[in-house]
């Protein structure tokens, strides 16, 4: 199936979606952190927090982070699991090597490693993580569904995915206001910072067409995944999806 967001793309000319995806991360490496921060107004730190509790339970010993981007994700979970290893795999060089950094800074260079990986098409082994975890990221994949049944075939059975992305609120008049600021503030504002100037805008575009709620959880069911659940967060900004093999 071809959903909605797999046909946008971040600079709208001829080309690979997954080339102009890695391109655009590339470009706003430098910014893209502050930006992630200034525009959630910190809630994202929140959000990344509640997912991690989640994991607390399970325990997991390999964690595979997916779109790591610059590694919040695999950082916080190694900083409150101190499982055995976390494997944090982008398409974005330049992003990941942001991440190496932070990871270096904090010392935690023997729990954490990163690795350039076509999240729809992984070189990983089978059943070798025990959670497999993707923060705002599985939006930008050029196939969804491929890339979360690929993130199914290396998780153990029994083990756990857990899944934060943006989505669009759907109660007034958190819905209306969201709009709003997602249309003028987030793409002028990230335009200035980053100086991409397409960036977020395809951010917002993406945001409104990516499928959420009950069709994610049915999308996720037939990618291989059981127990599925979601949990909005935020009047609906973000929304957290849990499920296991």
């Amino acid at each position: 199936m071809v959903y909605n967001q797999e046909k946008i793309k971040p600079y709208q000319q001829d080309g690979e979606k997954k080339e102009q995806v890695e391109h655009m991360f590339n470009q706003i490496a430098h910014s893209y952190d502050t930006l992630n921060h200034r525009l959630s107004w910190d809630i994202d730190k929140i959000w990344r927090k509640k997912a991690i509790n989640i994991l607390k339970k399970k325990k997991p010993s390999h964690i595979l982070d997916v779109a790591t981007g610059t590694g919040d994700f695999a950082i916080k979970a190694a900083e409150a699991i101190r499982p055995d290893n976390v494997l944090g795999i982008d398409i974005s060089e330049s992003m990941m090597e942001i991440g190496r950094e932070k990871v270096a800074q904090k010392g935690l260079q023997d729990i954490i490693s990163f690795q350039k990986e076509d999240c729809t098409n992984l070189t990983l082994a089978d059943n070798s993580f025990d959670a497999v975890i993707a923060a705002f990221g599985i939006r930008n994949f050029a196939d969804l569904d491929r890339g979360l049944s690929e993130m199914a075939r290396v998780l153990k059975p029994g083990g756990v995915l857990v899944i934060l992305e943006l989505t669009s609120p759907v109660h007034f008049p958190i819905k209306q206001l969201f709009k709003i600021y997602s249309h003028t503030i987030l793409p002028v504002y990230g335009r200035l910072i980053s100086k991409d100037p397409t960036a977020y805008s395809y951010l917002t575009a993406t945001i409104e067409a990516f499928p959420q709620g009950e069709q994610m959880m049915e999308i996720l069911q037939r990618a291989g995944f059981s127990n599925t659940s979601f949990t909005r967060l935020t009047f609906g900004i973000c929304t957290m999806y849990v499920a296991t093999k």
